[in-house]
């Protein structure tokens, strides 16, 4: 039994004296029989809480920074009014600051034999899996002087999708993909091995274009256009080891990550290529493959929303070995890792050779431009000390990404936010080149 506010405030007025002298409650109760006798009956009288049946409804997904919508129906199967105050549980990370009290508390009033939907609105603040905790009910009797009390476990997971913030980018992307197919009135002719079409020349037009047979055949002289090769495979490398988990700003790498692994799908989907997925560190994490380009952004959003940064250090010839066995054929591989050089070194430059013999491989990393705040910083001996730390920080990064770029590897290490576009801009240029 639980005694509410109002059985403390009757007892403070009517029974002062009593209670100083009960050591307890149960004491109070048992000198004051009017109200010990009232409470009993309200009591009696509450709804009982176990016999309460609740279902859920609602959204499954929802990307970081949207709201979700969960709605849980209580049904009062006894024969007396519930009266209650309802507390529906969910993760901290699941509401903004200060908002949980107010979404998740209700009170309501359900009739015998009747039902009530309940609304809670969540706005999560991390990807991953959001499962409900538990239901906590107390059901107050007619006085409401005392309550019964009781939890219930109603299961629902909602799946926190990372944001994909870099979409904004896919348009600009797109529109020099098709500058580099031929398909703007204005041809930007690429350096493909997929042979387009005939067009007539025009001053400017490299000469070794000419197709002298299709001259032959017509009185203007006509030229070959290229586009890039399509349905070339690619392979995007998740790096989830412990270098990801440093944080960036107010985000980990591996959430940056994330986004550029996104829009390069998007992109290569768009151009006909075909994308798969893996995450490592010293196990697969997640792994999509084989799907349609219709299918595999969503299919990758969802099997990258619960992946967390493993506080280990990446088992660099497992990963070689997971690469190679999902690429059995030439392939793009797109490894986004960090380019600290102690990890660089020991680890991935020695598997290294084995993947760029057989692979075009692009190395995206996650810069912090706190570095280049403290290189450039002046004016006092701290700043100037800061600024040398920042200058071997920096020095250390570009001395790794040269030793990458020997082994064959192509290396894009920008910021963040200029990471997603950064990575799109290196695949375009590659496939302008036709070196997919």
């Amino acid at each position: 039994m639980a005694l509410t506010g109002r059985t403390a405030l009757l007892a403070a007025l009517g029974s002062l004296p009593v209670g100083i002298l009960a050591p307890s409650w149960t004491g109070m109760l048992a000198v004051n029989a009017p109200l010990s006798l009232a409470i009993l009956c309200d009591y009696a009288l509450a709804a009982p809480v176990r016999t309460l049946k609740f279902t859920r409804s609602g959204d499954t997904t929802v990307r970081l920074g949207e709201t979700a919508e969960v709605q849980l129906t209580v049904t009062n199967t006894s024969g007396r009014r519930l009266r209650a105050h309802l507390r529906d549980a969910w993760p901290p990370s699941s509401w903004p600051a200060g908002a949980e009290q107010a979404s998740s508390r209700h009170a309501l009033t359900v009739p015998a034999g009747e039902r009530r939907r309940l609304n809670t609105t969540l706005r999560p603040t991390r990807r991953g899996d959001r499962r409900a905790e538990r239901v906590t009910v107390r059901s107050f009797g007619p006085l409401g002087l005392a309550a019964r009390q009781g939890n219930h476990e109603v299961p629902w997971t909602v799946r926190v999708l990372p944001p994909f913030a870099s979409r904004k980018h896919l348009p600009s992307r797109l529109a020099r993909l098709r500058d580099l197919d031929g398909r703007t009135s204005v041809l930007t002719r690429g350096d493909g091995t997929e042979f387009d079409s005939l067009r007539a020349y025009v001053p400017g037009d490299d000469t070794r274009s000419i197709d002298w047979r299709a001259t032959a055949r017509q009185s203007a002289v006509a030229v070959r256009t290229w586009r890039p090769e399509r349905d070339r495979h690619i392979l995007v490398v998740l790096d989830t080891g412990r270098t990801s988990a440093g944080r960036v700003g107010d985000a980990p790498r591996l959430d940056a990550s994330l986004d550029a692994a996104l829009l390069l799908t998007a992109l290569a989907t768009r151009a006909g290529d075909r994308v798969d997925l893996l995450a490592y560190d010293r196990r697969i994490r997640a792994h999509v493959q084989g799907r349609s380009a219709g299918e595999v952004l969503s299919a990758m959003v969802n099997a990258l929303a619960p992946i967390e940064p493993a506080l280990v250090e990446t088992d660099a010839r497992g990963l070689s070995a997971a690469v190679l066995a999902g690429a059995p054929r030439r392939s793009l591989i797109v490894l986004l890792t960090g380019l600290d050089a102690a990890p660089v070194e020991e680890g991935l430059l020695p598997v290294l050779p084995r993947l760029t013999q057989r692979h075009t491989v692009l190395v995206a990393s996650v810069a912090d431009p706190h570095i280049e705040k403290m290189a450039e910083a002046r004016g006092s001996v701290d700043a100037v000390y800061q600024a040398a730390a920042g200058a071997q920080a920096r020095a250390r990064r570009l001395r790794t990404a040269e030793q990458l770029r020997r082994h064959g590897a192509v290396v894009v290490d920008t910021t963040p936010d200029n990471l997603a576009p950064a990575l799109a801009d290196a695949y375009l240029a590659l496939k302008g080149a036709g070196r997919l």
